[in-house]
């Protein structure tokens, strides 16, 4: 969990700019943020002045979630999942969901944001995309995953297209958003952001110390100045149910 909250990415501000302007939210606007985990994505718009509840069925995901946001009044947390948050019929403006949309049932959790999103129903799925292909350094991190970690095909998002997409959304008028999102990391930063991963073996795992140790060595292959650079582009879907 320290790792998670340490060394996960946040997304580009740019994503509020866009919402704010596309799914014409005022300042009394009431957003959900469904798998809100430890409230990276809520951060954000509670920056920005929104009311957010956060939606997490993960207990120690929560809790971490509220200790990051205890400082804004203007967020609250359930212990809810997309398929069932919990929350009150029209009650909000605009769904979110980062780094979040393929643990959900689509077609339940649809139903379900429907039912709680005011009209015209704003839903935003966003996510961080690693890019694999730009330098030796992405190429070479994208085998060890591809090579250790059992689970990392589970949970690509890059298996989730646009039939998906539309098939969520019931048409095809929804939207897509792109932002560079890039972290800059030395060893330490570049080992957690690896553990922070669902997919990642973990201590004791019969693949986490081979994996430590390949990573060590492509990070001494291909750093600069002691850093690489981990980029991302930040995808965010949006459209109205």
């Amino acid at each position: 969990m320290d790792d998670y909250v340490r060394y996960r990415p946040s997304y580009p501000p740019e994503v509020v700019e866009l919402l704010t302007e596309e799914c014409r939210l005022l300042p009394e606007s009431e957003i959900a943020d469904v798998g809100s985990g430890t409230g990276i994505l809520s951060k954000l718009f509670l920056a920005a002045g929104y009311r957010v509840t956060g939606v997490e069925p993960n207990a120690d995901m929560r809790a971490a979630g509220d200790q990051l946001l205890e400082g804004y009044s203007n967020f609250s947390s359930v212990g809810g999942r997309a398929e069932a948050t919990g929350l009150p019929d029209a009650g909000v403006d605009l769904v979110l969901a980062g780094q979040a949309f393929h643990w959900f049932d689509p077609r339940a959790a649809r139903r379900e944001f429907a039912r709680i999103l005011r009209p015209p129903r704003w839903v935003a799925l966003i996510w961080n995309e690693r890019l694999v292909d730009e330098t030796d350094f992405l190429r070479g991190y994208e085998v060890l995953m591809q090579r250790y970690a059992p689970e990392y095909g589970a949970s690509d998002h890059r298996r989730i297209d646009a039939k998906a997409i539309g098939a969520f959304f019931g048409h095809e008028r929804w939207k897509l958003a792109t932002f560079p999102n890039p972290q800059y990391m030395d060893f330490q930063h570049l080992r957690g952001r690896m553990m922070s991963s669902s997919y990642a073996p973990v201590p004791g795992h019969e693949n986490h110390e081979p994996l430590m140790d390949s990573l060590e060595r492509l990070f001494r292959k291909t750093n600069e100045n002691g850093q690489v650079d981990f980029l991302h582009r930040t995808n965010v879907y949006y459209g109205a149910l």
